[in-house]
């Protein structure tokens, strides 16, 4: 029995020695852990397995700063050159409509100077005598032309029998309204009695874009109705683009030239300035009339520099300016345009070969040498072409 007790104690002395090296060894590893963490070392990530991995956010995109209020637009450089030409917007119901050919003109130098096809410069010219009655008997030998003070000869003269091509532009800005009605109805019958069926007109509205709302045509009826759908006033006032678009469109007719301008001369978003815009009148030989809307006695409530604008595209390029504020005012200033259309003299002058081609202006004078006592309205003169 003794024998038995000891060879069990014989026994189990390595299996405890055993035991203690394990606990030694344990203890050295939870030592060795604790010295890593305090080390600064990163220890390996806890696995995911079995674990759903956060959503990654999303980065919020930077937003661009404003300029200026939301309501107002970023304020244009007032360094930049214009742009050459205004876009013009084609009213959904005339998008099928032509709006003409080319221009054929290409720019010149720095001053907007554009090179026409064919060197003919048409002079219209209005003769009244001392009461203001229209003069309608003269000949071409009647006239003496002078450009730049110098005498020159005049090709041949046509009267009211050559066709016209007329551009209405009728002020659809929000800075007019009270009108609106008279206008219209004094555009439609101006239009049912000045359109001959030689002749061809379109209808451009003033807003914040140019807009041609009929291109040319010589259904009376067509152009009644897009006058007729002409709504509320609202928008801006592009009336220089405006202009600028309805010149480039009737450069390329063969008839007469006319824009007739129904507006208070307002403008507050053009791209175009004014010297830009009269010097493309010009040299696309468009003669201009207006008929200034919003006239009143009072002249703090009127917009001076406009109504000088209007005058002085009228005064440059041969036409009229009048002033309406009632439906007699209307009637009476269409009137007079169409009178002055029917009775007016065109000269054909042709700059000779030897002319210098350097795209200045230059001066016309027109008289009539046969008679005393008349008066000659005509546009003050025409760019060269150059190059």
């Amino acid at each position: 029995m003794n024998a038995g007790r000891s060879e069990d104690a014989s026994t189990c002395a390595p299996t405890r020695t055993l035991a203690v090296l394990l606990c030694a060894l344990a203890l050295l590893a939870s030592t060795a852990l604790q010295l890593r963490a305090q080390s600064g070392r990163k220890s390996a990530p806890p696995s995911t397995q079995g674990r759903a991995a956060a959503p990654t956010p999303t980065p919020t995109p930077p937003v661009n700063s404003l300029v200026g209020p939301i309501a107002e637009p970023p304020p244009r450089d007032k360094t930049s050159n214009p742009p050459r030409r205004a876009t013009t917007t084609v009213s959904p119901s005339s998008q099928g409509a032509s709006e003409g050919a080319a221009r054929g003109a290409e720019e010149v130098g720095g001053e907007e100077v554009v090179r026409i096809s064919s060197n003919l410069v048409p002079v219209p010219a209005s003769v009244v005598d001392v009461r203001g009655r229209a003069v309608t008997d003269l000949k071409a030998e009647d006239f003496e032309l002078r450009v730049d003070g110098q005498l020159k000869p005049i090709g041949d003269l046509s009267r009211s029998e050559t066709p016209v091509s007329i551009a209405i532009l009728y002020d659809n800005s929000a800075s007019l309204n009270a009108t609106r009605e008279f206008e219209r109805q004094a555009g439609i019958r101006f239009l049912k009695s000045v359109m001959r069926p030689v002749d061809r007109a379109a209808v451009y509205s003033i807003s914040t874009t140019p807009e041609l709302a009929q291109p040319l045509t010589n259904d009376v009826r067509a152009l009644v109705r897009t006058i007729e759908r002409f709504g509320k006033p609202r928008g801006a006032t592009a009336l220089f683009d405006t202009i600028a678009a309805a010149a480039d469109y009737l450069q390329p007719q063969k008839a007469r030239k006319v824009i007739l301008i129904i507006s208070d001369g307002t403008d507050t978003m053009s791209g175009l300035d004014f010297d830009t815009t009269m010097a493309r009148v010009l040299i696309d030989n468009c003669q201009v009339y207006s008929i200034r809307l919003g006239y009143s006695d009072n002249a703090n409530l009127r917009d001076l520099a406009g109504e000088r604008r209007l005058q002085e595209f009228a005064a440059q390029t041969g036409g009229t300016s009048y002033s309406a504020r009632s439906r007699v005012d209307f009637d009476e200033a269409f009137t007079q345009i169409a009178a002055d259309l029917s009775q007016q003299y065109v000269l054909s002058y042709y700059p000779s070969t030897a002319d210098p081609r350097d795209g200045r202006f230059r001066t016309f004078t027109l008289n009539v040498k046969t008679r005393q006592g008349l008066r000659v309205r005509t546009r003050k003169g025409y760019y060269a072409p150059k190059g």
